[in-house]
């Protein structure tokens, strides 16, 4: 049996969604091929925007940006947020929350005066509850830890297809909330794990999982 040593956002959104997926990617680790196409945009965005905050001249790389993707990288360089002082750069970030380990990796963290922004760029969706997604919660709870403050923390989602923002702000209240709803879920997977079962529950024909499930 795979031990899990630590959990990211994209874990425990899978395990929300179908506890057999779960299995089947992270448990006995089933790799399904993707379409590299749909994720190709994103980073490309993503790696001009980190040689950019590193103060590399990205001239060249912006003169290889398709239409589409030029629109995008100029509606991210005229973001106020990501003009910030830069503090860190396409991070890998991890800590304890109870007995368990989080991880993620983070687009940018930025400052402005004694105020700190967590950045996510995305050429896609924003989350539909931003405020309670899994990304939103260990960005945020891993982010206070290593900066050693809650109530000057802020989470911003940036839309680059539509040009707008997503603003969760930190406190608290909300590390205890976010907190228990990580605590949670992980103690729920980690009973699944140690029992050995996961159960199909999203029903999404088109899962990549599907014919592995029936």
């Amino acid at each position: 049996m795979k031990e899990i040593l630590s959990y990211s956002p994209a874990m425990l959104k899978t395990f929300e969604q179908c506890q057999k997926k779960f299995e089947y990617k992270y448990i006995k680790e089933i790799n399904i091929p993707t379409n590299i196409f749909n994720t190709q945009q994103g980073k490309n965005i993503h790696a001009l925007a980190n040689y950019y905050l590193k103060n590399n001249n990205v001239e060249k790389l912006e003169k290889a940006l398709t239409p589409n993707e030029k629109q995008l990288w100029d509606n991210l360089k005229n973001n106020k947020y990501f003009n910030y002082k830069t503090v860190q750069s396409e991070y890998n970030i991890s800590s304890k929350i109870g007995n368990y380990w989080i991880n993620g990796r983070l687009d940018a963290l930025v400052k402005n005066n004694n105020e700190y922004f967590i950045l996510d760029y995305k050429t896609g969706q924003i989350p539909k509850n931003p405020e309670t997604d899994y990304q939103t919660m260990i960005y945020l709870l891993i982010t206070s830890n290593l900066i050693g403050t809650d109530d000057k923390l802020n989470f911003i989602y940036i839309d680059l297809k539509n040009n707008t923002e997503k603003i969760i702000q930190f406190n608290n209240e909300i590390k205890t909330i976010y907190e228990s709803n990580l605590l949670k879920i992980i103690e729920e997977i980690e009973k699944c794990t140690k029992n050995n079962i996961y159960k199909a529950k999203c029903g999404i024909s088109s899962c990549d999982y599907a014919k592995l499930c029936k």
